[in-house]
């Protein structure tokens, strides 16, 4: 079938569409959040259509949104995984949980992979991915960036004021985008990879102690590429952030 010059056209023009996972809170009722600024360099930087996903188990249809969706970004959270996610006795020791989100996080970005399309995290979201290839978390290995004790949340600008150094490997994908070889970067976060999942390999380290600060690979000709920091804070006034989602949206265009 021919398509009409103007059905073409928009065809043609069609940007790529991302599915930026959501949370669970209760602000007077449970409601669905995700913080804006994960989404506008998604559509100023990657250039690309952004999609709500739903973190409701039951009510995210995981098919259909891999059928549509061109790539996945897994978010960064005021949430941590389930201890019992990563093999854990019990969840005791995990903090603020949203188990809903692991369930949905951890499926759609399976499927996601399954079909040959790029994932990407933050924060979160490189936790969670590091637990679906298999890798586990730890909460004592976040050192002078693990907020164990309460985050004061009102007033969160300040949570991104500490920034330190971390080590690209040099071979790495981060290397290439940014031309860099180290990095300073805001990382605030309450888990840690403690062992990396199979086929995972490490893009970056923190300088001062060695954890785990990136993680990339390319399943089934899928691009898999997560980082602790946040670059989504960053983006307007960093080189590297912005190279972060220019790549993303590169990756959902199949370059």
């Amino acid at each position: 079938m021919t398509l009409p010059t103007g059905a073409r056209a928009m065809a043609e023009a069609r940007k790529p569409v991302i599915g930026v996972l959501c949370c669970n809170e209760t602000v007077q009722r449970p409601v669905q959040v995700v913080a804006s600024r994960f989404v506008a360099p998604l559509a100023r930087v990657s250039d690309a259509c952004v999609v709500l996903v739903p973190a409701i188990a039951d009510l995210c249809d995981v098919a259909s949104l891999t059928h549509y969706l061109d790539g996945i970004l897994l978010t960064g959270s005021r949430s941590n995984v389930a201890p019992t996610r990563y093999g854990a006795a019990t969840d005791d020791a995990g903090g603020v949980l949203d188990r809903e989100r692991d369930d949905v996080a951890l499926t759609m970005a399976d499927a996601m992979i399954a079909a040959g399309k790029p994932v990407f995290g933050i924060c979160r979201g490189m936790q969670e991915i590091n637990v679906l290839f298999g890798g586990t978390l730890s909460t004592e290995r976040c050192c002078g960036r693990h907020l164990r004790g309460g985050w004061d949340q009102s007033d969160y600008t300040a949570l991104f004021d500490h920034r330190h150094e971390v080590d690209l490997a040099v071979d790495g994908a981060l290397a290439a985008m940014t031309g860099e070889q180290r990095l300073s970067v805001h990382s605030v976060h309450e888990q840690a990879i403690e062992r990396l999942g199979d086929g995972l390999t490490v893009e970056a380290w923190s300088s001062d102690d060695g954890v785990i600060e990136a993680i990339a690979a390319r399943p089934n000709g899928a691009d898999v590429l997560a980082v602790q920091w946040h670059p989504e804070w960053d983006v307007e006034r960093s080189a590297s952030s912005h190279a972060f989602f220019a790549q993303i949206g590169r990756a959902l265009r199949g370059g």
